[in-house]
C-alpha cells in the first residue's frame, strides 16, 4: 500500500493494541494483492449500553478503478463484544471482496 492507513476509533478511546491488530490484517490484505492504494478503518463502540458494548467496524479500500466498502454491523451477535472478534470477521469480509475483484479483474 502507498500511504499509511488511517484508523479511526468512535465512541471508544484509542488503543495501541487494537491499532497493532487493524495494521495487521492490513498487511495480510496487501500481501494478497499489493495495489491497494489507500485503507481507512472505522472502529465504532456501541452508544447502545443495554445490549452490552458491540463493536462496529467499517473499512474502506481503494484500489485502481475501484472502491470496496465493507461495514460489519454486528446486530445481535454478540461475539462482537469482542473488538478483535469483530476486526477479524470484517477483515475476512474486506478478503473476500478483494479477492473476487481480483478474480473478474483477471478473467
Amino acid at each position: 500500500m502507498n500511504l499509511a492507513p488511517q484508523i479511526t476509533f468512535r465512541n471508544l478511546p484509542p488503543s495501541e493494541a487494537v491499532e497493532s491488530s487493524i495494521r495487521d490484517h492490513i498487511t495480510k490484505l496487501n500481501r494478497y494483492y499489493d495495489r491497494i492504494t489507500s485503507c481507512r478503518v472505522v472502529v465504532e463502540g456501541s452508544t447502545r449500553h443495554h445490549q452490552g458494548n458491540l463493536y462496529h467496524i467499517a473499512i474502506d479500500l481503494r484500489v485502481p478503478g475501484k472502491e470496496l466498502v465493507v461495514k460489519r454491523d454486528p446486530g445481535h451477535n454478540q461475539a462482537h463484544e469482542d473488538i478483535y472478534v469483530a476486526i477479524r470477521d470484517a477483515f475476512d469480509t474486506a478478503e473476500r471482496e478483494l479477492k473476487e475483484f481480483v478474480e473478474r479483474q483477471r478473467s
